[in-house]
């Protein structure tokens, strides 16, 4: 499978199934769809392809040129960078069997929050149920089950998370220490990470989590118009004034690393790439702000003729990072990170977050759920910290759930890139976790492709100046 594309001046040509990406001239560009359904007919002797091109091309090249650009096709095909085979669906069923072990946990430390977000898919923290905070002991047994059921696995992730977690502080601290307390005993590594909306940061919040949170997510919108009218407080006031001075602390204390502003854009902000671009500018190196997922009812939902616009703004936004890095004033924008060497693993790529099997959420009183979007709706109970999984057939049904599992992604260029998407957006909207959600796919691609353009850029320009230093 290939898809091929042009963005920023780049022809852009991706191997879906080795991965491969090709920067190529308009010749190999236009020659490609000429030789792909030849080459996957079979046909790969090189005079037998030239003659079949040359007579179906009606394009502007010299034919000396046209057979040249086809034995550069040739060779890459030959080299297995083009029209290559899909090795991961043999796999598939190996893959749905295959043992798993828990190995990250979504703490939900408080059910509860100080704002009043209106996008909120907890609704104030409360996830269709009651306000709560964690006890130490329901946490401690969360960190024991863990740990019992990560087998070899060494490095393990918990993300404390709510509502808002700093009103639940101490139990936080508590369940720090406990977990550092028995790491060794059991050869394990706690990966400990902190989302908060900033509202109760202080400096000894901010010293605990530079010591020990890997990572630290700061929940802002971008300006502050739409920040505040999107974050406000309970009362209506906006939040903006108050968390952008503490969030700058965080980044600046811990080196630009380690940490990221998470944002949301919805309808009433389309032009989200001024609110990335305005993040850039307070400071922050490492930003995230990603599409609201509503249902169509809600004013604030993206609705489908939205899409064009939007990815006008990632192709802005793409092009603007650009010049900026070459300025020095770079950062990273995490839905265009993508690593094109090494890459996800096969299960990453097949399945993506491992919800339900890997990675669970844990509520206040120590139920389990598939992940954190779940949360509240009693048909995704798993269990619980006391007794552990008891519903085995929901994480067997989402061991299953992979790009295979999902029509819509068989024939998706992006599909070992978003693994299928989120499952339990699919659910929200159609009632099923190996279905999709459109909007987000629509979204996703375009992502993809601006990512992969960025690394392009950034590979071209250093293949420049090694040829200028040689």
């Amino acid at each position: 499978m290939i898809h091929a594309y042009k963005s920023n001046g780049l022809n852009i040509v991706l191997d879906v199934n080795s991965g491969s990406v090709h920067v190529v001239d308009d010749i190999v560009y236009d020659m490609i769809p000429l030789v792909e359904p030849l080459y996957e007919e079979g046909i790969k002797d090189p005079d037998t392809v030239k003659a079949a091109v040359i007579h179906v091309a009606r394009l502007p090249y010299p034919e000396e040129e046209i057979l040249e650009a086809v034995d550069e096709v040739l060779e890459l095909a030959g080299a297995g960078q083009l029209f290559s085979k899909d090795v991961y669906e043999n796999y598939i069923e190996a893959f749905k069997v295959r043992p798993t072990v828990v190995k990250a946990l979504c703490l939900h430390i408080s059910h509860d929050c100080n704002l009043a977000c209106r996008y909120c898919f907890a609704e104030e923290g409360e996830y269709h149920g009651r306000r709560a905070l964690m006890s130490f002991e329901v946490g401690k047994k969360a960190l024991d089950f863990l740990v019992a059921n990560s087998g070899s696995r060494r490095n393990l992730e918990v993300d404390f998370f709510g509502g808002e977690p700093t009103l639940n502080w101490e139990v936080v601290k508590q369940l720090v220490e406990y977990g550092r307390s028995i790491e060794k005993e059991h050869d394990k590594n706690f990966r400990f990470t902190l989302t908060t909306n900033g509202v109760l940061l202080n400096d000894e919040i901010l010293e605990f989590a530079n010591r020990e949170m890997a990572n630290v997510v700061l929940s802002i919108d971008g300006r502050k118009e739409v920040n505040d009218r999107m974050r406000p407080f309970r009362g209506g006031q906006g939040s903006y004034d108050l968390i952008v001075p503490k969030f700058q602390k965080v980044a600046e204390s811990r080196d630009q690393m380690n940490y990221y502003v998470r944002g949301t854009f919805t309808h009433y902000n389309l032009d989200f790439t001024e609110d990335v671009l305005h993040l850039a500018d307070l400071g922050f190196k490492q930003i995230s702000v990603e599409p609201v997922v509503a249902q169509p009812e809600d004013d604030y939902a993206i609705r489908e003729e939205d899409i064009p616009f939007l990815k006008e703004q990632y192709d802005k936004l793409a092009a603007e990072m650009i010049r900026r890095r070459r300025e020095g004033r770079g950062f990273n924008f995490f839905h265009f990170m993508i690593d094109l060497e090494g890459g996800p693993c096969v299960a990453k790529r097949l399945s993506g977050c491992g919800s339900g099997c890997e990675y669970l959420a844990v509520t206040p009183w120590g139920d389990l759920y598939p992940c954190h979007q779940f949360v509240g709706n009693p048909d995704f109970l798993m269990g619980n910290v006391d007794e552990g999984i008891l519903r085995t057939d929901i994480r067997d049904t989402f061991k299953s759930c992979n790009v295979y599992a999902r029509e819509q992604c068989r024939n998706c260029f992006a599909k070992f890139y978003c693994s299928g998407g989120c499952a339990a957006n699919s659910y929200n909207f159609h009632h099923s976790i190996t279905d999709v959600y459109e909007v987000g796919c629509e979204l996703q691609r375009k992502r993809i492709e601006c990512a992969i353009m960025l690394k392009a850029v950034e590979a071209t320009e250093e293949d420049e100046e090694s040829s200028a230093d040689a």
